[in-house]
């Protein structure tokens, strides 16, 4: 019984790999807050950083779909 090869894409021929926007979230998680202890609210930081880096990887979902 052969296995399959984990080289091969899963995805459509033509279509190059999609790149993930998660790192913009976990950036903003850490960088919200560094940002917010400056101000004296990390907690507002960090909501802010983690809301900011989900529009940024939504946004970069999108337009990488459209590429």
């Amino acid at each position: 019984m052969a296995l399959p090869d984990p080289a091969s894409p899963s995805l459509p021929p033509g279509r190059p790999p999609t790149s993930a926007g998660g790192c913009l979230i976990a950036l903003g998680g850490i960088i919200g807050p560094v940002i917010g202890l400056f101000f004296g609210q990390t907690t507002l930081g960090l909501v802010i950083g983690l809301g900011a880096g989900a529009l940024g990887a939504v946004l970069w979902a999108v337009f990488d779909r459209r590429g």
